[in-house]
């Protein structure tokens, strides 16, 4: 399997849900807090997809559009 990329971003989600950027960064900040990252840390795909419950192929499907 090629790797794109191994972090996600609010444009990423924002192309994945439909919904907006700002909502991607609510999102992505959520997601931090769950895991306990700190706010420099970055969310990778695997844990994305752990939290959404979206299958890595589907997100791996728009990240490499």
């Amino acid at each position: 399997m090629k790797i794109v990329r191994a972090c996600i971003y609010p444009k990423d989600i924002q192309c994945i849900t439909g919904r907006t950027e700002r909502y991607g960064r609510k999102l992505l900040k959520e997601i931090k807090l769950y895991l306990g990252k700190e706010p420099h840390q970055f969310i990778t795909i695997n844990e994305f997809s752990e939290y959404t419950g979206i299958e890595v192929d589907i997100i791996n499907e728009y990240i490499s559009n």
